[in-house]
């Protein structure tokens, strides 16, 4: 796989852009979950806009920060429904923003989807990314690479796009937290 130039050695599991679209939903949606609220402003709906490689308008107010964290809900409820309960979520998103797709290129990346225009509302262009990076998810049989973090207790979602389908953990820490619990229990095991 390249991306922007540069050879990965990874096998592609989606389109670049349905990738960045899951990774940048599960980040959302985890925006919400254990640890409280991590967009508590509109300084860091900033941070997550320019950390997750967003373009087209984006207004800097608390309306629009209302109206992405009403986002983070009815994506979660992606990672707990069936494949029908999944459809009904992604038809209604993009229904409600009257997505068209289209192929478009700018900021240097290759052609990609565009369902709604750069002047669209940030949440809406949220949600038809995420909706249209699920119907690919969805098309392809692979929502079980839809998961929630085999942390206890931490309950953020994660997006599996590794090769062998692997992926246990959220980006939070959580895979680091269970190697030391696993080596700790380990190495006081030895002890007895």
């Amino acid at each position: 796989m390249t991306l922007r130039g540069r050879s990965t050695g990874v096998k592609v599991v989606f389109a670049h852009d349905t990738e960045m679209a899951l990774v940048a939903a599960a980040a959302l949606v985890n925006t919400a979950g254990s640890g409280g609220e991590k967009l508590p402003d509109i300084v860091a709906l900033d941070e997550f806009f320019r950390a997750h490689g967003r373009s087209g308008r984006h207004e800097h107010s608390e309306a629009e920060l209302r109206s992405v964290r009403a986002l983070r809900p009815r994506l979660r409820r992606i990672w707990h429904e069936d494949e029908h309960g999944v459809v009904e979520i992604v038809n209604r998103l993009l229904r409600e923003a009257n997505a068209l797709p289209q192929l478009v290129r700018h900021d240097d990346e290759p052609y990609h989807l565009h369902a709604t225009p750069l002047d669209a509302p940030l949440a809406a262009r949220m949600a038809v990314e995420a909706a249209m990076a699920f119907v690919d998810v969805v098309r392809s049989g692979e929502l079980a690479r839809l998961r929630i973090c085999a942390y206890p207790d931490c309950g953020n979602v994660v997006v599996d796009l590794a090769k062998n389908r692997s992926k246990r953990f959220c980006d939070s820490g959580c895979g680091n937290r269970a190697a030391v619990t696993a080596y700790r229990a380990r190495k006081a095991a030895a002890q007895t």
